[in-house]
């Protein structure tokens, strides 16, 4: 008998180590994700502040350079950030999304080749193939401007689309309110009183005469009401 309290008490106490152990490793990878994240969004940060320096800065070549990435860089993440946000109350953009991330690809490959370039020491040459970066940057642009405004252009119709309904309703409620015909309590049914014989209660406690008023409702329109002035 106490052999087998033994195994089960061992068998416990592997599983709870089990389990801390599991925690712990999850704990530890999300921890790291969250710090593989910070680092790569401060290096994206520095890099387009040393992009718009270079593109503000230089000339030529490598002014050109910076443009291109610059430019390609803030297209995308602001697409991305249109979809990425417009997909949780709109789930017909997933399609949209996909559409994005096949570009993206084509993004990061263009990004990358001008990064390389941007070390490149042979200036003649990269000033050759400017032009067709340039329509390569601008095609890859235009089609994430596309997806992005597009996005952006359903978001507003659909909230017009709620709004135009939303005034009809109000329309309808305010005809029905200045309906002069109709009393406040004509939808109101008559309670019926029926006399009783019961003698009323006279140890009931009655209500103080000079009781505190309830304080006024607040509602989230109201104005806040000034204080006196005070001599």
């Amino acid at each position: 008998m106490e052999a087998a309290f033994i195994i089960v008490a061992l068998m416990l106490l592997f599983a709870f180590l089990g389990l801390g152990v599991y925690v712990t490793t999850k704990v530890v990878k999300a921890a790291a994700r969250g710090v593989d994240r910070t680092i790569t969004q401060a290096r994206r940060t520095v890099e387009d502040t040393t992009l718009k320096a270079r593109s503000f800065g230089q000339v030529g070549v490598p002014g050109a350079l910076a443009t291109l990435r610059l430019d390609l860089r803030n297209s995308m993440r602001a697409t991305q950030q249109a979809l990425y946000e417009g997909v949780q109350a709109d789930a017909s953009l997933k399609e949209s999304i996909g559409l994005f991330e096949r570009l993206s690809a084509h993004g990061h490959e263009l990004d990358d080749e001008l990064k390389r370039l941007e070390a490149e020491p042979d200036r003649q040459r990269i000033a050759a193939v400017l032009p067709e970066l340039r329509e390569r940057t601008a095609r890859i642009t235009q089609a994430s401007d596309s997806l992005r405004w597009a996005a952006r252009d359903r978001a507003r119709r659909f909230a017009e689309d709620d709004l135009s309904h939303l005034s009809a309703q109000i329309d309808v409620e305010s005809g029905a309110l200045r309906d002069w015909s109709r009393g406040p309590a004509d939808d109101i049914p008559h309670a019926t009183t029926t006399p009783t014989s019961t003698p009323p209660t006279w140890n009931t406690p009655q209500p103080a005469a000079l009781s505190e008023p309830a304080p006024a409702p607040q509602y989230p329109w109201q104005k806040t009401r000034r204080p006196e002035a005070t001599t």
